[in-house]
């Protein structure tokens, strides 16, 4: 059995947007118990993670990190097209992930008790992002 939709997410600008629940509920819509669950983000300025659930500061220490190692206006840059935070962007999805697989057990998510998965918004500004979930299994 296969199903496919997509997940629109709409940031406020750089940081990270749970979506565990929204991708919980499509795995539940979609009949499959066991099987895999795949996500796909439609954008080379914006990445999936799974992180730590509990304490929003792991979330926010990335960030501080992502910003040290990748600092918006960095003179090296030369892709500066939308922006001081336009290369910095793309640096950072390339360094993280654009796509994610999820095992399917017993009609849910096979996410440990403290994972979360996260849209994680590399601009500066609001943007809306697409994420394509497709399913497969019995």
């Amino acid at each position: 059995m296969y199903w496919q939709d997509s997940l629109m997410i709409r940031s406020t600008g750089r940081g990270t947007y749970e979506v565990t629940s929204d991708i919980e509920k499509m795995i539940q819509a979609s009949g499959i118990q066991c099987g895999l669950c795949h996500l796909f983000i439609r954008h080379t300025s914006a990445s999936l993670i799974i992180s730590e659930n509990a304490d929003p500061a792991v979330r926010d220490d990335l960030e501080t990190f992502m910003s040290t190692l990748c600092p918006d206006g960095d003179a090296m840059f030369t892709h500066v097209a939308e922006g001081q935070d336009d290369m910095p962007a793309h640096v950072r999805t390339v360094l993280t992930q654009t796509e994610l697989s999820i095992p399917i057990i017993n009609g849910g998510s096979g996410l440990g008790i403290w994972q979360g998965i996260y849209l994680w918004e590399h601009r500066a500004i609001a943007h809306q992002r697409q994420i394509i979930v497709t399913m497969q299994g019995e």
